[in-house]
């Protein structure tokens, strides 16, 4: 077992309380308040076309004062376990990224679980996608130079989403962010992991995530590549990636396996693995020195990939 990092260890005295279905309705009842971009940035809010059948999909919009050349864009896709969650909770990191490497952001708001269960969160993510390349013109976005990325639960969508753009062959992403991706539904029968001594998201919260997601087909036979991107077989042809996640991250193993995975079939991965860091712990602790370090290891690689 690994001890709390340096860094993080007032996270001991977070409550190691697990989300269900009256606690995640509760959370996603509040209204985030959007963060000031402040000077440099611009915020605005785009509607783009949903999935067929449903409704339209809403976009975040960060970018850099004064962006008149067509520019690089990471689709970002936000975390809370596939049943809660909002874009507006990743502002700061998401101007951070408009601001210091000169792109737009645009953060997605998806579907939720158990209202909508799988595909809804992927599709939704896809339409954002096909949205934003449709409106790059207006946006001066370079659509060869188009990331994907998410963290949690966002990660594992984004990490779908690639899937679906590889298949469909319509948009290509060049690079995927995965910050602690929530990736595979089997997870939830590892019964080892209940006394795993994680913070923030629990085996019990995991079960409910996936099981609002996916119903009864949780952990069975037939789950979708596109709900759940670590059962696809074959990761071939996929955008090269970054996968960032803690020791004491409940999907620690899951995200070591996929970053294994990717780099075995040719698709290049930079894996960050974060001694004693537990999920979530940079939202926690913005800013302490070992957050300020994992985003910038994200910062570098998509200034790297973009």
């Amino acid at each position: 077992m690994h001890a709390l990092h340096p860094d993080l260890r007032l996270g001991r005295f977070i409550p190691k309380l697990s989300y269900g279905p009256l606690s995640s309705r509760l959370l996603r009842s509040l209204k985030r308040r959007p963060a000031d971009p402040g000077t440099g940035v611009t915020v605005q809010e785009l509607v783009v076309p949903g999935p067929d059948g449903a409704p339209p999909v809403s976009l975040r919009v960060f970018q850099p004062d004064g962006l008149k050349a067509a520019a690089p864009a990471l689709l970002w896709i936000h975390g809370g376990g596939l049943i809660f969650g909002s874009p507006e909770q990743d502002d700061r990191t998401n101007i951070a990224f408009a601001r210091e490497l000169g792109i737009t952001v645009a953060a997605v708001g998806y579907r939720l679980a158990p209202d909508n269960p799988a595909p809804a969160a992927v599709e939704d993510a896809y339409a954002a996608l096909r949205g934003l390349v449709a409106h790059a013109g207006d946006l001066h976005i370079d659509i060869d130079r188009v990331a994907i990325g998410g963290a949690s639960a966002g990660g594992g969508i984004a990490a779908a989403l690639a899937l679906v753009a590889h298949d469909r062959a319509e948009i290509r992403p060049v690079f995927q962010l995965l910050v602690y991706p929530m990736l595979d539904d089997r997870t939830t029968t590892r019964t080892d992991l209940d006394t795993l001594d994680v913070r923030l998201w629990t085996a019990k919260s995991n079960r409910y995530g996936w099981s609002s997601y996916l119903g009864s087909a949780v952990a069975g036979p037939n789950v979708s590549p596109y709900a759940a991107a670590a059962r696809r077989e074959d990761l071939t042809g996929l955008p090269p990636a970054w996968i960032g996640v803690g020791t004491l991250d409940l999907f620690h193993d899951e995200d070591i396996e996929y970053a294994r995975r990717l780099n075995e079939s040719g698709v290049p991965c930079e894996l960050h693995i974060i001694p004693g860091a537990f999920h979530g712990f940079d939202t926690v602790f913005p800013k302490a020195e070992v957050s300020r370090q994992f985003w910038h290891q994200q910062k570098q690689a998509l200034e790297s990939a973009l």
